[in-house]
């Protein structure tokens, strides 16, 4: 018995309370009130394509919609080869076609919500992963209509997570907040990253862990996110996410 209550008030501690701070502060946030009120504009974060000759790549989170974004974010990839005119953006969505190329611009804000750089690379660096990227997106096993699930996944943070472990080159995992990003596709329990530097344990995206250089130490729990970064020194806060350098 004395083990259980341990266990319940580190639970309260580090999962249930900063869940209820964020919603109480999200709750008094002034929020567009549904989807048709919402901005999807550009938030001016990337340059023109043309006044950027080199390839780029960029992942990108934003707070979503509704209270949801108390605890969740959105996260798309976009793509730029070396001198072209456009970007290329890929989500994975809810409605419609489920992976969507181009549906919204490369920058845009996601429900109001200004979009953060999870990584961002430029020049030969993203010209030489730009192949592994798209064949990372089309390796992607939840992209027929209705494979798509909110809660625990397979959602849009799923998909992105997809692409960022088969292309470890690209150093980044998503952000706490991305809910769903720890559901391992192809019903694995177990995934190792394929240079070796880090590995996700997840029983159907509900209650795992991940360690190694780019994840640090993670507990996840009902897709919420608690750890320490190693690499780049700070503290992963359940619905809050990260704090540190």
């Amino acid at each position: 018995m004395k083990i259980g209550r341990k266990f319940l008030v580190l639970f309260l501690a580090i999962y249930l309370v900063p869940a209820l701070a964020s919603a109480g502060y999200w709750y008094l946030l002034d929020r567009p009130g549904s989807w048709r009120e919402a901005n999807w504009s550009s938030a001016g974060i990337l340059p023109h394509p043309g006044d950027e000759p080199r390839a780029t790549i960029h992942v990108f989170s934003a707070a979503t919609g509704g209270m949801k974004g108390a605890f969740a974010s959105h996260a798309w990839i976009v793509t730029k080869k070396e001198g072209a005119e456009h970007y290329d953006r890929y989500d994975k969505v809810g409605w419609g076609s489920p992976i969507r190329k181009n549906g919204y611009p490369a920058d845009a804000y996601w429900y109001s919500n200004r979009p953060r750089a999870v990584v961002s690379l430029a020049g030969e660096e993203a010209a030489r992963l730009i192949a592994k990227v798209e064949a990372a997106i089309a390796s992607y096993p939840y992209a027929q209509a209705g494979g798509y699930r909110m809660w625990p996944g397979p959602n849009s943070n799923t998909f992105v997570a997809h692409v960022l472990r088969n292309v470890p080159e690209l150093g980044a995992v998503l952000p706490p907040d991305a809910v769903g990003r720890d559901f391992l596709p192809f019903g694995t329990f177990v995934d190792i990253a394929p240079d070796g530097r880090d590995v996700h344990a997840s029983l159907f995206g509900l209650i795992g862990f991940s360690a190694g250089l780019r994840s640090g130490l993670e507990i996840h729990l009902a897709g919420l996110v608690a750890g320490i970064d190693i690499m780049r020194p700070g503290v992963k806060i359940p619905a809050l996410g990260r704090i540190g350098m």
